[in-house]
């Protein structure tokens, strides 16, 4: 037997390629033995090797798996009173009037505005439309980059969590503005409102003929932008609760 392709590996031979017959050049498999191995590889073993995952996944598993082994008290529970700290913020976020742009007096509008326009700096080599379009772009990446990181590098999902919770509020910080797009009242950066500036949303939605539906996109991004949030802070309970039971059981 003489395959093309390697069944281990991956290895692909080509025409020209010199090497045993019936062998992978590459890791060396015996085709007739791999094609017979029934014969001698235990069931459990075969499923094993069927059902193992790659291992970027297996990494990933891993991390947002991963608690301390040894959970101290004063981690556990300065943890738990930040989760209660973002989850009252939240609350008190998501009670706000996003159609009259009441967030914007928040201090958490004044963390994510600078964020929005350096947005638009970012993605100015890339043309008009995203550069309209960076602003709010990179309002929500930042928060997502910022999550993938600590879980990624520090093996944390309970700030990784957290980084959700802040897309989750950035979302529905977004929501006023696209809201506003249609009847434009917000005060903008410039000390002026759609009407007499500049609007993003107004902008990109007018590029679809969209901008008299901005307000029911605007619902639509408040609304996902609560769940994102309160998804957050499940996830970021979830690891709490994980701590825990390693504590009690310690």
């Amino acid at each position: 037997m003489n395959l093309l392709k390697c069944p281990k590996c991956g290895h692909v031979r080509s025409p020209g390629e010199v090497g045993t017959p019936g062998r992978c050049s590459a890791c060396g498999l015996v085709f007739d033995k791999w094609a017979r191995r029934d014969s001698f590889v235990p069931p459990s073993r075969r499923q094993a090797e069927e059902t193992e995952e790659p291992a970027w996944r297996a990494a990933l598993r891993e991390r947002l798996e991963h608690v301390p082994e040894h959970v101290d008290a004063n981690y556990l529970y300065g943890r738990a009173a930040m989760l209660l700290m973002f989850l009252v913020w939240g609350i008190r976020l998501a009670l706000m009037d996003y159609r009259d742009g009441e967030m914007g007096s928040s201090f958490m509008h004044a963390i994510l505005l600078p964020i929005h326009e350096a947005g638009h700096v970012l993605f100015m080599p890339f043309g008009q439309f995203l550069t309209m379009l960076g602003g709010s772009l990179f309002q929500l990446l930042l928060p997502l980059i910022a999550a993938a990181t600590v879980l990624w590098q520090n093996r944390d999902p309970f700030g990784a969590a957290l980084g959700v919770w802040w897309c989750g509020i950035s979302m529905m910080d977004l929501a006023a503005y696209i809201h506003d797009a249609k009847t434009p009242q917000l005060t903008l950066l410039g000390g002026h409102t759609g009407e007499d500036g500049p609007h993003d949303w107004i902008y990109l939605l007018d590029v679809f003929g969209k901008v008299q539906q901005s307000q029911s996109y605007g619902a639509i991004v408040y609304w996902l932008g609560v769940l994102l949030m309160l998804a957050g802070l499940a996830w970021a309970a979830g690891v709490l609760w994980r701590m825990r039971a390693i504590r009690a059981a310690a």
